[in-house]
């Protein structure tokens, strides 16, 4: 018998509209994540959230102890449910989250949140390298257009090669629908 958690990484206030760090399409992943956390909820899945707070207090975003560091409503946690504070892009790195998905039995990581190039990339490679079936839910992450060499990429690409590449290796990638509709079936 498989155990799942939800692991909701990194949606904070910064990474919405008015935010120190907006990501595009924060919003709509945000309410798809917030779908697949009530669905996950409904069929006793844990659930666990995930936020970074930098360290350096020159850091441009998420201060300890700032609006912005804080989870964003959209997906906020209830009551019971497990919070993380990470330091690190790896959600694994330096926390206690594997150590609470042992305890739970946990065999299967959900994943969703923000950034998909960086801590979205993180967990689901730490999560599969440890171990756990994984699945990223893609409409629930978002990220932002990055430049590299002068070049600026836009989000949208930047989001399909980051859910390509972990679809090549590491997880499973689908979209929230599809998700829900497959745990209402089960």
């Amino acid at each position: 018998m498989t155990k799942r958690a939800v692991v909701a990484v990194d949606i904070q206030n910064d990474y919405f509209p008015g935010g120190k760090f907006p990501l595009e399409g924060m919003e709509n992943a945000a309410a798809k994540a917030r779908a697949v956390l009530d669905a996950a909820r409904e069929g006793g899945d844990l659930i666990v959230h995930v936020r970074h707070e930098f360290a350096d207090p020159g850091a441009p975003f998420f201060h300890p102890g700032s609006d912005g560091a804080m989870i964003n409503p959209a997906a906020a946690p209830r009551d019971g449910e497990i919070v993380v504070t990470k330091t690190q892009v790896n959600a694994f790195r330096d926390t206690d989250l594997q150590a609470i998905l042992e305890k739970h039995g946990v065999t299967d990581v959900v994943i969703v949140g923000a950034m998909s190039h960086m801590c979205i990339d993180a967990a689901t490679r730490a999560a599969s390298d440890l171990g756990y079936r994984t699945t990223v839910i893609a409409d629930a992450c978002a990220t932002r257009d990055l430049e590299f060499q002068g070049t600026t990429v836009p989000a949208a690409h930047v989001h399909a090669a980051m859910m390509s590449g972990l679809a090549f290796g590491y997880a499973t990638v689908t979209d929230a629908r599809d998700w829900i509709s497959a745990q209402a079936a089960a």
